[in-house]
């Protein structure tokens, strides 16, 4: 089953939004990376990666269990979910059943809240991620 009927089967109510990938990955990247400089962002991929800011341990997040624990208890209302390398994006309505093993099957996929004050990253390989991590908090 895709994502997105899985998510429609929870009474989340799920819109593409068209073409927004690229600027959702732009907008999670000035708020994820702020405090990264450009040449910074080159050395670690960051335009190949997004969650190369956690993997290369640029920002503090949760990873592992800890990180589907955090995802799984923070409060979700509205969200986006967007990924790496399309421009597939939706807004994720009512999503407070979400879960991090709704997500098991999805491979560089970001979860974020409109505000993105938060960020959850499944990634395609199995030896890094998931990682979850707040805006300005540190964990």
């Amino acid at each position: 089953m895709d994502i997105i009927s899985k998510l429609e089967r929870q009474n989340v109510k799920v819109t593409e939004i068209p073409k927004w990938g690229s600027y959702l990955r732009k907008t999670w990247e000035n708020r994820f990376a702020a405090s990264m400089e450009l040449p910074e962002r080159d050395t670690i991929l960051l335009s190949h990666f997004l969650w190369h800011l956690f993997s290369y341990e640029m920002k503090p997040c949760f990873t592992c269990g800890q990180a589907d624990q955090a995802f799984n208890e923070q409060p979700k209302r509205d969200c986006f979910l967007f990924y790496q390398h399309t421009d597939d994006a939706y807004i994720l309505e009512h999503a407070g059943k979400l879960t991090a093993s709704d997500l098991t099957a999805e491979e560089d996929a970001y979860i974020t809240d409109k505000d993105m004050t938060w960020t959850y990253v499944v990634t395609h390989e199995s030896a890094y991620g998931p990682y979850f991590c707040f805006t300005f908090r540190s964990t």
